[in-house]
Protein backbone atom coordinates (compact mmCIF):
# COMPACT_ATOMS: atom_id res chain seq x y z
CA UNK A 1 0.00 0.00 0.00
CA UNK A 2 1.60 2.98 -1.03
CA UNK A 3 2.10 5.83 1.33
CA UNK A 4 0.41 9.14 1.15
CA UNK A 5 2.37 12.43 1.65
CA UNK A 6 0.88 14.57 4.21
CA UNK A 7 1.24 18.46 3.30
CA UNK A 8 1.09 20.86 5.88
CA UNK A 9 -2.58 21.46 5.21
CA UNK A 10 -2.76 18.19 6.61
CA UNK A 11 -4.48 17.25 3.26
CA UNK A 12 -2.23 14.47 0.82
CA UNK A 13 -0.54 15.95 -2.28
CA UNK A 14 -3.07 13.16 -4.34
CA UNK A 15 -5.62 14.68 -2.76
CA UNK A 16 -4.73 17.97 -3.86
CA UNK A 17 -4.05 17.41 -7.26
CA UNK A 18 -7.09 15.86 -7.63
CA UNK A 19 -9.25 18.73 -6.09
CA UNK A 20 -6.87 21.05 -8.47
CA UNK A 21 -7.93 18.94 -11.52
CA UNK A 22 -11.85 18.75 -10.45
CA UNK A 23 -11.25 22.76 -10.00
CA UNK A 24 -9.78 23.48 -13.67
CA UNK A 25 -12.30 21.08 -15.52
CA UNK A 26 -15.04 23.10 -13.81
CA UNK A 27 -13.94 26.27 -15.06
CA UNK A 28 -13.39 24.99 -18.08
CA UNK A 29 -16.93 23.96 -18.26
CA UNK A 30 -17.90 26.87 -16.96
CA UNK A 31 -15.61 29.24 -19.42
CA UNK A 32 -17.45 26.79 -22.58
CA UNK A 33 -20.61 27.08 -21.85
CA UNK A 34 -19.98 31.17 -21.17
CA UNK A 35 -18.06 31.34 -24.75
CA UNK A 36 -21.16 28.61 -26.21
CA UNK A 37 -23.66 31.11 -24.72
CA UNK A 38 -22.09 34.22 -26.24
CA UNK A 39 -21.97 32.65 -29.67
CA UNK A 40 -25.50 31.98 -29.41
CA UNK A 41 -26.54 35.10 -28.92
CA UNK A 42 -24.48 36.92 -31.34
CA UNK A 43 -25.53 34.49 -33.92
CA UNK A 44 -28.92 35.40 -32.81
CA UNK A 45 -28.46 39.38 -33.06
CA UNK A 46 -27.05 38.33 -36.54
CA UNK A 47 -30.73 36.88 -37.28
CA UNK A 48 -32.73 38.96 -35.91
CA UNK A 49 -30.88 41.99 -38.07
CA UNK A 50 -31.02 39.96 -41.13
CA UNK A 51 -34.77 39.49 -40.57
CA UNK A 52 -35.10 43.06 -39.71
CA UNK A 53 -33.38 44.24 -42.94
CA UNK A 54 -35.35 41.68 -44.67
CA UNK A 55 -38.83 42.75 -43.30
CA UNK A 56 -38.02 46.90 -44.02
CA UNK A 57 -37.34 45.46 -47.52
CA UNK A 58 -40.64 43.91 -47.64
CA UNK A 59 -42.28 46.76 -46.02
CA UNK A 60 -40.94 48.91 -48.60
CA UNK A 61 -42.03 47.15 -51.34
CA UNK A 62 -44.88 46.29 -50.40
CA UNK A 63 -45.76 49.85 -49.50
CA UNK A 64 -44.60 51.07 -53.02
CA UNK A 65 -45.94 48.36 -55.20
CA UNK A 66 -49.40 48.92 -53.14
CA UNK A 67 -49.45 52.54 -53.79
CA UNK A 68 -47.83 52.01 -57.44
CA UNK A 69 -49.43 49.54 -59.18
CA UNK A 70 -52.74 50.95 -60.23
CA UNK A 71 -51.35 53.69 -62.34
CA UNK A 72 -50.92 51.41 -64.84
CA UNK A 73 -54.56 51.03 -65.65
CA UNK A 74 -56.24 54.05 -66.28
CA UNK A 75 -60.02 55.08 -66.75
CA UNK A 76 -61.67 55.80 -69.88
CA UNK A 77 -65.55 57.05 -70.67
CA UNK A 78 -66.96 56.47 -73.74
CA UNK A 79 -69.15 59.13 -75.68
CA UNK A 80 -70.76 59.76 -79.20
CA UNK A 81 -68.78 62.36 -80.52
CA UNK A 82 -70.86 64.05 -83.75
CA UNK A 83 -68.42 65.77 -85.19
CA UNK A 84 -70.39 69.02 -86.01
CA UNK A 85 -69.62 70.47 -89.45
CA UNK A 86 -70.40 74.15 -88.25
CA UNK A 87 -68.22 73.64 -85.29
CA UNK A 88 -64.98 72.25 -87.13
CA UNK A 89 -65.10 73.95 -90.93
CA UNK A 90 -68.08 76.54 -91.15
CA UNK A 91 -66.45 77.41 -94.39
CA UNK A 92 -66.17 74.01 -95.79
CA UNK A 93 -62.51 74.36 -96.85
CA UNK A 94 -61.13 71.37 -94.72
CA UNK A 95 -58.28 73.95 -94.59
CA UNK A 96 -55.28 72.55 -91.79
CA UNK A 97 -55.33 75.76 -89.61
CA UNK A 98 -58.75 75.68 -89.39
CA UNK A 99 -59.12 71.95 -88.67
CA UNK A 100 -56.68 72.70 -85.90
CA UNK A 101 -58.08 75.90 -83.94
CA UNK A 102 -61.64 74.26 -83.76
CA UNK A 103 -63.78 74.15 -80.39
CA UNK A 104 -63.74 70.26 -79.96
CA UNK A 105 -64.42 71.09 -75.86
CA UNK A 106 -67.91 72.04 -77.20
CA UNK A 107 -68.13 68.35 -79.30
CA UNK A 108 -67.50 66.83 -75.89
CA UNK A 109 -69.91 69.29 -74.05
CA UNK A 110 -72.72 68.54 -76.85
CA UNK A 111 -72.31 64.66 -76.31
CA UNK A 112 -72.59 64.50 -72.17
CA UNK A 113 -75.27 66.72 -72.12
CA UNK A 114 -76.89 64.02 -74.55
CA UNK A 115 -77.01 61.78 -72.49
CA UNK A 116 -77.73 64.02 -69.28
CA UNK A 117 -80.06 66.14 -70.54
CA UNK A 118 -81.10 66.79 -67.21
CA UNK A 119 -78.31 69.18 -66.49
CA UNK A 120 -79.05 72.84 -67.10
CA UNK A 121 -77.22 75.17 -64.50
CA UNK A 122 -74.07 76.62 -65.85
CA UNK A 123 -72.09 75.61 -62.60
CA UNK A 124 -73.65 71.76 -63.37
CA UNK A 125 -72.70 71.59 -67.10
CA UNK A 126 -69.17 72.54 -65.78
CA UNK A 127 -69.12 70.11 -63.08
CA UNK A 128 -70.42 67.71 -66.05
CA UNK A 129 -67.68 68.93 -68.38
CA UNK A 130 -64.96 68.12 -65.72
CA UNK A 131 -65.20 64.42 -65.99
CA UNK A 132 -63.40 64.20 -69.47
CA UNK A 133 -59.71 64.75 -68.97
CA UNK A 134 -58.90 68.01 -70.61
CA UNK A 135 -56.43 66.05 -73.12
CA UNK A 136 -59.61 64.58 -74.39
CA UNK A 137 -59.97 67.87 -76.97
CA UNK A 138 -56.39 67.17 -78.13
CA UNK A 139 -57.22 63.77 -78.89
CA UNK A 140 -60.30 64.38 -80.95
CA UNK A 141 -58.19 67.23 -82.81
CA UNK A 142 -55.23 64.48 -83.81
CA UNK A 143 -58.39 61.98 -85.13
CA UNK A 144 -59.90 64.87 -87.06
CA UNK A 145 -56.50 66.07 -88.47
CA UNK A 146 -55.55 62.55 -89.46
CA UNK A 147 -59.00 61.84 -91.28
CA UNK A 148 -60.53 64.62 -92.60
CA UNK A 149 -63.29 63.00 -93.43
CA UNK A 150 -64.69 62.75 -90.13
CA UNK A 151 -66.39 66.01 -90.66
CA UNK A 152 -70.22 65.47 -90.64
CA UNK A 153 -69.91 62.02 -88.72
CA UNK A 154 -70.78 60.84 -85.82
CA UNK A 155 -68.28 57.86 -84.01
CA UNK A 156 -68.19 55.94 -80.71
CA UNK A 157 -64.89 57.24 -79.25
CA UNK A 158 -63.54 56.20 -75.29
CA UNK A 159 -62.02 59.04 -74.39
CA UNK A 160 -59.63 59.76 -71.33
CA UNK A 161 -61.46 60.44 -67.76
CA UNK A 162 -60.41 63.12 -65.38
CA UNK A 163 -57.84 61.79 -62.70
CA UNK A 164 -60.60 62.61 -59.99
CA UNK A 165 -62.89 60.45 -61.96
CA UNK A 166 -59.83 57.32 -62.29
CA UNK A 167 -59.16 57.89 -58.40
CA UNK A 168 -63.16 57.03 -58.14
CA UNK A 169 -62.93 53.99 -59.85
CA UNK A 170 -59.66 52.68 -58.57
CA UNK A 171 -61.48 53.14 -54.88
CA UNK A 172 -59.53 55.51 -53.98
CA UNK A 173 -62.19 58.24 -53.02
CA UNK A 174 -63.99 57.57 -49.67
CA UNK A 175 -67.67 57.88 -50.44
CA UNK A 176 -68.49 57.93 -47.25
CA UNK A 177 -67.02 61.77 -46.69
CA UNK A 178 -68.98 64.88 -47.20
CA UNK A 179 -69.31 66.64 -50.12
CA UNK A 180 -67.26 69.19 -48.60
CA UNK A 181 -64.13 67.12 -47.74
CA UNK A 182 -63.56 65.46 -50.89
CA UNK A 183 -62.85 66.96 -54.69
CA UNK A 184 -65.82 65.44 -56.52
CA UNK A 185 -69.34 66.36 -55.55
CA UNK A 186 -72.49 64.04 -55.02
CA UNK A 187 -74.00 64.89 -58.19
CA UNK A 188 -70.55 63.90 -60.14
CA UNK A 189 -70.12 60.23 -58.24
CA UNK A 190 -74.26 59.79 -59.71
CA UNK A 191 -73.17 60.58 -62.99
CA UNK A 192 -70.41 58.65 -62.90
CA UNK A 193 -72.07 55.69 -61.82
CA UNK A 194 -74.93 56.17 -64.13
CA UNK A 195 -72.08 55.83 -66.70
CA UNK A 196 -70.56 52.71 -65.21
CA UNK A 197 -74.23 51.31 -65.13
CA UNK A 198 -74.34 51.90 -69.29
CA UNK A 199 -70.52 50.69 -69.99
CA UNK A 200 -69.78 53.82 -70.75
CA UNK A 201 -66.34 53.22 -68.14
CA UNK A 202 -63.76 51.04 -68.39
CA UNK A 203 -60.04 50.88 -67.30
CA UNK A 204 -57.02 49.79 -69.83
CA UNK A 205 -53.52 49.38 -69.67
CA UNK A 206 -52.12 52.79 -69.13
CA UNK A 207 -50.30 53.26 -71.59
CA UNK A 208 -49.67 56.91 -71.78
CA UNK A 209 -47.85 56.07 -68.51
CA UNK A 210 -44.85 54.92 -70.81
CA UNK A 211 -44.89 56.93 -73.83
CA UNK A 212 -45.86 60.97 -72.86
CA UNK A 213 -43.82 63.34 -71.10
CA UNK A 214 -44.84 65.02 -68.36
CA UNK A 215 -47.70 66.93 -67.70
CA UNK A 216 -49.91 69.35 -64.90
CA UNK A 217 -52.71 67.04 -65.29
CA UNK A 218 -51.93 63.76 -63.95
CA UNK A 219 -54.12 61.45 -66.28
CA UNK A 220 -51.87 63.12 -69.27
CA UNK A 221 -48.15 62.81 -67.43
CA UNK A 222 -45.87 59.72 -68.33
CA UNK A 223 -42.20 58.75 -67.76
CA UNK A 224 -40.82 58.86 -71.26
CA UNK A 225 -39.37 62.32 -71.08
CA UNK A 226 -37.40 61.26 -67.73
CA UNK A 227 -36.35 57.66 -69.48
CA UNK A 228 -34.89 59.52 -72.50
CA UNK A 229 -33.11 61.65 -70.37
CA UNK A 230 -31.81 59.37 -67.86
CA UNK A 231 -31.03 57.32 -71.45
CA UNK A 232 -29.13 60.10 -72.89
CA UNK A 233 -27.25 60.61 -69.33
CA UNK A 234 -25.91 57.45 -68.52
CA UNK A 235 -24.98 57.52 -72.43
CA UNK A 236 -22.50 60.46 -72.10
CA UNK A 237 -21.85 58.94 -68.65
CA UNK A 238 -20.62 55.26 -70.03
CA UNK A 239 -18.97 56.47 -73.41
CA UNK A 240 -16.72 59.04 -71.22
CA UNK A 241 -15.90 57.30 -67.52
CA UNK A 242 -15.62 53.39 -68.75
CA UNK A 243 -12.33 54.84 -71.57
CA UNK A 244 -11.26 57.07 -68.82
CA UNK A 245 -11.77 54.88 -65.61
CA UNK A 246 -10.04 52.02 -67.28
CA UNK A 247 -7.03 53.88 -68.73
CA UNK A 248 -6.42 55.26 -65.68
CA UNK A 249 -6.48 51.56 -63.89
CA UNK A 250 -4.15 50.57 -66.36
CA UNK A 251 -1.40 52.96 -65.67
CA UNK A 252 -2.22 53.11 -61.62
CA UNK A 253 -1.67 49.15 -61.46
CA UNK A 254 0.80 48.44 -64.76
CA UNK A 255 2.62 50.91 -65.68
CA UNK A 256 3.05 54.05 -62.96
CA UNK A 257 6.42 53.85 -60.93
CA UNK A 258 6.30 53.62 -57.43
CA UNK A 259 6.76 57.02 -55.90
CA UNK A 260 5.08 59.67 -53.79
CA UNK A 261 3.05 61.73 -56.46
CA UNK A 262 1.15 58.18 -57.86
CA UNK A 263 0.21 56.98 -53.98
CA UNK A 264 -0.96 60.83 -53.31
CA UNK A 265 -2.88 60.39 -56.81
CA UNK A 266 -4.86 56.58 -55.22
CA UNK A 267 -5.04 58.07 -51.76
CA UNK A 268 -7.66 61.37 -53.51
CA UNK A 269 -9.30 58.66 -55.89
CA UNK A 270 -9.91 56.79 -52.92
CA UNK A 271 -11.45 59.81 -50.71
CA UNK A 272 -13.33 60.80 -54.44
CA UNK A 273 -15.31 57.40 -54.00
CA UNK A 274 -16.72 58.34 -50.54
CA UNK A 275 -17.31 62.33 -52.00
CA UNK A 276 -21.45 63.08 -51.45
CA UNK A 277 -22.90 63.50 -54.73
CA UNK A 278 -24.50 66.89 -54.58
CA UNK A 279 -20.70 68.40 -54.40
CA UNK A 280 -20.19 67.05 -57.83
CA UNK A 281 -23.29 68.98 -58.67
CA UNK A 282 -21.81 72.03 -57.23
CA UNK A 283 -18.66 71.47 -59.51
CA UNK A 284 -20.51 70.98 -62.43
CA UNK A 285 -22.31 73.69 -62.14
CA UNK A 286 -19.27 75.86 -61.56
CA UNK A 287 -16.91 74.29 -64.49
CA UNK A 288 -19.29 73.16 -67.06
CA UNK A 289 -22.38 75.58 -67.08
CA UNK A 290 -20.80 78.96 -65.76
CA UNK A 291 -17.16 78.42 -66.67
CA UNK A 292 -17.30 76.71 -70.06
CA UNK A 293 -20.99 78.08 -70.71
CA UNK A 294 -22.81 74.66 -71.11
CA UNK A 295 -26.82 75.05 -71.34
CA UNK A 296 -28.66 74.03 -67.94
CA UNK A 297 -31.26 70.88 -67.94
CA UNK A 298 -29.40 69.20 -70.87
CA UNK A 299 -28.18 65.64 -69.87
CA UNK A 300 -25.00 66.43 -71.62
CA UNK A 301 -24.35 68.40 -68.70
CA UNK A 302 -25.74 65.71 -66.68
CA UNK A 303 -23.56 62.96 -68.23
CA UNK A 304 -20.26 64.98 -67.73
CA UNK A 305 -21.14 65.26 -64.10
CA UNK A 306 -22.07 62.03 -63.92
CA UNK A 307 -19.07 61.06 -65.26
CA UNK A 308 -17.25 62.32 -62.54
CA UNK A 309 -18.76 60.87 -59.69
CA UNK A 310 -18.23 56.96 -61.64
CA UNK A 311 -14.79 57.65 -62.36
CA UNK A 312 -13.91 56.61 -58.76
CA UNK A 313 -15.54 54.11 -58.61
CA UNK A 314 -14.60 52.59 -61.99
CA UNK A 315 -10.98 52.87 -61.23
CA UNK A 316 -10.62 51.37 -57.89
CA UNK A 317 -13.11 47.95 -59.19
CA UNK A 318 -10.57 48.51 -62.41
CA UNK A 319 -7.56 48.53 -60.25
CA UNK A 320 -8.99 45.73 -57.74
CA UNK A 321 -9.30 43.27 -61.17
CA UNK A 322 -6.30 44.18 -62.60
CA UNK A 323 -5.00 42.74 -59.03
CA UNK A 324 -6.72 39.52 -59.13
CA UNK A 325 -4.78 38.70 -62.56
CA UNK A 326 -1.68 36.10 -61.39
CA UNK A 327 1.40 37.39 -61.65
CA UNK A 328 2.40 34.63 -63.91
CA UNK A 329 0.44 35.47 -66.71
CA UNK A 330 2.71 38.71 -66.87
CA UNK A 331 5.69 36.63 -65.85
CA UNK A 332 4.68 34.03 -68.81
CA UNK A 333 4.10 36.78 -71.67
CA UNK A 334 7.54 38.50 -70.86
CA UNK A 335 9.14 34.82 -70.65
CA UNK A 336 8.36 34.64 -74.49
CA UNK A 337 9.50 38.01 -75.00
CA UNK A 338 6.23 40.27 -74.80
CA UNK A 339 6.83 43.70 -74.24
CA UNK A 340 4.80 45.71 -71.12
CA UNK A 341 2.25 47.06 -73.45
CA UNK A 342 1.72 43.62 -75.25
CA UNK A 343 1.61 42.20 -71.62
CA UNK A 344 -0.85 44.72 -70.87
CA UNK A 345 -3.23 44.66 -74.13
CA UNK A 346 -3.17 40.87 -74.80
CA UNK A 347 -2.96 39.12 -71.71
CA UNK A 348 -3.80 40.99 -68.40
CA UNK A 349 -6.41 43.38 -69.69
CA UNK A 350 -9.14 40.57 -71.19
CA UNK A 351 -8.86 38.78 -68.19
CA UNK A 352 -9.47 41.83 -65.77
CA UNK A 353 -11.92 43.38 -68.53
CA UNK A 354 -15.12 41.01 -66.64
CA UNK A 355 -14.76 42.68 -63.51
CA UNK A 356 -13.94 46.11 -64.85
CA UNK A 357 -17.34 45.91 -66.90
CA UNK A 358 -19.23 44.46 -63.31
CA UNK A 359 -17.89 47.92 -62.34
CA UNK A 360 -18.95 49.96 -64.81
CA UNK A 361 -22.31 48.58 -64.71
CA UNK A 362 -22.50 49.11 -60.87
CA UNK A 363 -20.83 52.28 -61.70
CA UNK A 364 -23.76 53.36 -64.10
CA UNK A 365 -26.62 52.16 -61.91
CA UNK A 366 -25.52 54.29 -59.18
CA UNK A 367 -25.31 57.09 -61.39
CA UNK A 368 -29.16 56.21 -62.63
CA UNK A 369 -30.07 56.50 -58.85
CA UNK A 370 -28.81 60.22 -58.41
CA UNK A 371 -30.75 62.82 -57.99
CA UNK A 372 -29.25 66.20 -55.87
CA UNK A 373 -25.91 66.63 -58.33
CA UNK A 374 -28.87 66.89 -61.14
CA UNK A 375 -30.77 69.69 -58.80
CA UNK A 376 -27.96 71.63 -59.06
CA UNK A 377 -27.14 71.61 -63.09
CA UNK A 378 -31.31 72.64 -63.41
CA UNK A 379 -33.04 69.16 -64.16
CA UNK A 380 -35.69 69.83 -61.80
CA UNK A 381 -36.99 72.13 -65.06
CA UNK A 382 -40.54 70.87 -65.85
CA UNK A 383 -40.03 69.75 -69.52
CA UNK A 384 -43.09 68.44 -71.19
CA UNK A 385 -41.17 66.83 -74.53
CA UNK A 386 -39.07 63.98 -74.49
CA UNK A 387 -35.86 65.32 -75.88
CA UNK A 388 -34.45 63.98 -79.05
CA UNK A 389 -31.02 64.85 -78.63
CA UNK A 390 -28.28 64.53 -75.23
CA UNK A 391 -28.29 69.06 -76.09
CA UNK A 392 -32.02 69.15 -75.57
CA UNK A 393 -33.91 70.03 -72.02
CA UNK A 394 -34.61 67.19 -69.81
CA UNK A 395 -35.57 65.70 -66.50
CA UNK A 396 -33.86 62.75 -65.05
CA UNK A 397 -36.35 59.58 -63.54
CA UNK A 398 -35.21 60.38 -60.66
CA UNK A 399 -35.69 63.93 -60.80
CA UNK A 400 -39.53 62.97 -62.05
CA UNK A 401 -40.00 61.04 -58.75
CA UNK A 402 -38.86 64.31 -57.10
CA UNK A 403 -41.36 66.56 -59.24
CA UNK A 404 -44.19 64.21 -58.62
CA UNK A 405 -44.24 63.29 -54.83
CA UNK A 406 -44.14 67.36 -54.51
CA UNK A 407 -47.55 67.32 -56.46
CA UNK A 408 -50.75 67.25 -54.16
CA UNK A 409 -53.20 65.48 -56.41
CA UNK A 410 -53.96 61.63 -55.00
CA UNK A 411 -53.22 60.71 -59.00
CA UNK A 412 -49.69 61.86 -58.60
CA UNK A 413 -49.24 59.66 -55.62
CA UNK A 414 -49.53 56.87 -57.66
CA UNK A 415 -47.74 57.74 -60.78
CA UNK A 416 -44.86 58.36 -57.91
CA UNK A 417 -44.99 55.17 -57.28
CA UNK A 418 -45.11 53.81 -60.25
CA UNK A 419 -42.01 55.70 -61.61
CA UNK A 420 -39.95 54.35 -58.24
CA UNK A 421 -40.86 50.68 -59.59
CA UNK A 422 -39.81 51.40 -62.92
CA UNK A 423 -36.56 52.86 -61.83
CA UNK A 424 -36.20 49.91 -58.91
CA UNK A 425 -36.76 47.50 -62.24
CA UNK A 426 -33.74 49.13 -63.89
CA UNK A 427 -31.53 48.93 -61.25
CA UNK A 428 -32.39 45.69 -60.72
CA UNK A 429 -31.92 44.76 -64.13
CA UNK A 430 -28.11 46.55 -64.42
CA UNK A 431 -27.14 44.59 -60.85
CA UNK A 432 -28.47 41.45 -62.59
CA UNK A 433 -26.10 41.80 -65.25
CA UNK A 434 -23.10 42.81 -63.41
CA UNK A 435 -23.64 39.29 -61.79
CA UNK A 436 -23.92 37.80 -64.68
CA UNK A 437 -21.51 38.92 -66.35
CA UNK A 438 -19.08 37.77 -63.50
CA UNK A 439 -20.11 34.89 -63.29
CA UNK A 440 -20.23 33.81 -67.16
CA UNK A 441 -16.83 35.39 -68.02
CA UNK A 442 -14.87 35.83 -64.64
CA UNK A 443 -11.88 33.44 -64.36
CA UNK A 444 -10.99 32.18 -60.58
CA UNK A 445 -7.25 30.97 -60.16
Amino acid sequence: MPEEKITAGGKSSGTYNLMSFDESRRRVKAGLRKRHRKERQFRLMGIGSVLLGISFLVFLFTTIIGNGYSAFWQTWIQLDITFEESVIDPDGNRAPEALSSANYSRLIRGSLLEIFPEVTGRRDRRALNALVSNGAVFEIRDLVMADPDLVGSTRSLWLLADDEVDMLIKGQVDRSLEQGSRRLKDTQIEWIDQLQADGRVEKRFNTLFFSSGDSREPELAGIWGAVKGSFFMLLVTLLLSFPLGVAAAVYLEELAPKSRWVDLIEININNLAAVPSIIYGLLGLAIFINFFGLPRSVPLVGGLVLTLMTLPVIIIAGRASLKSVPPSVREAALGVGASQMQVVTHHVLPLAMPGMLTGAIIGMARALGESAPLLMIGMVAFIVEAPGSPLDPSTALPIQVYLWADSPERAFVERTSAAIMVLLLFLLLMNVTAVWLRSKFERRW
